[in-house]
């Protein structure tokens, strides 16, 4: 099974398929690298795709300790575009994923071609963070003690979750079927680690001022706890546009993947006929 390895001895595992110009997909905490199967067939037909789970998702290692904060999914993202001797990538990620892509846009921006950040932002919200961070360490717990298929029973039921199951009760019992198989170490140790101890990026304004990279958001207008982030994000990234999906939820991927693939495609052939144009740093200062 193709792996790449981490700086802490991690082996991450990855596939990839077709030839082109690299797109690197970083899933959200509730999938894994098969949950981006709709996008590997279709962006494949023009480019070299890599889809990847992350630590503490099997295939990959589920480390022990203290081995899950947001530094180790960001650096993990660029273990695998190294090992692959990938030097820049369009990076794709939902959720816990779109935290990731964000990071390498600020920490290493000179390995991505471009951001699609989609349902960004949970748990961001400073009037709410403490509350945030203590029920993670309650849903971190309930991995512990009552095992992933438990939890993938309720994960189901929130409101950001329902669309999906609206519009596909087929896709949706899949996703969560394949929630229920993870690993609960893993994803005990993902929630404690990464969930509930990465930075809001409401702290991050500055830093966020100067991403040049190319942008696209997208957002679920039925996704409340991502919707303010992806405005906040929208206005002082230089190089943002805005998707707003309507009537759509959290998993935007797969809830929506026709429209899904279209936005991201038509952003990426944007980007890379350099038609995607950064704003003027005046512009942000101002607001």
């Amino acid at each position: 099974m193709p792996h790449a390895t981490t700086w802490d001895d991690v082996r991450i595992y990855f596939e990839e398929a077709g030839q082109g110009t690299p797109i690197l997909f970083l899933h959200e905490f509730a999938a894994d690298y098969t949950n981006w199967e709709p996008q590997m067939r279709y962006f494949s037909r023009a480019h070299r795709c890599i889809t990847y789970s992350a630590r503490g998702y099997t295939p990959s290692d589920v480390p022990d300790g203290e081995a899950y904060t947001y530094e180790h999914f960001y650096t993990d993202a660029l273990a695998v575009l190294d090992h692959l001797k990938i030097e820049r990538a369009h990076l794709v990620g939902l959720s816990m994923g779109a935290y990731s892509s964000l990071q390498i846009g600020l920490n290493a921006p000179q390995r991505a071609l471009s951001m699609t950040l989609a349902g960004v932002g949970s748990g961001s919200e400073i009037e709410n963070l403490e509350n945030w961070r203590k029920q993670c360490r309650a849903n971190s717990e309930q991995f512990e003690t009552l095992g992933s298929a438990e939890i993938a029973k309720v994960t189901r039921e929130a409101p950001s979750r329902i669309p999906f199951l609206v519009k596909d009760p087929r896709g949706h019992a899949d996703f969560y079927a394949a929630l229920a198989r993870h690993d609960s170490k893993g994803s005990a140790n993902t929630m404690r680690g990464f969930q509930g101890g990465r930075p809001s990026i409401y702290t991050m304004t500055g830093a966020i001022r100067g991403v040049a990279t190319p942008t696209l958001i997208i957002c679920g207008d039925e996704d409340d706890p991502c919707v303010g982030a992806s405005l906040f994000l929208k206005k002082h990234l230089p190089a943002a546009g805005l998707a707003m999906f309507p009537k759509s939820g959290h998993v935007l991927n797969l809830e929506e993947p026709a429209l899904f693939n279209e936005s991201v495609e038509r952003f990426v052939t944007l980007v890379e006929a350099g038609r995607w144009p950064v704003r003027d740093p005046r512009s942000l200062a101002a607001h």
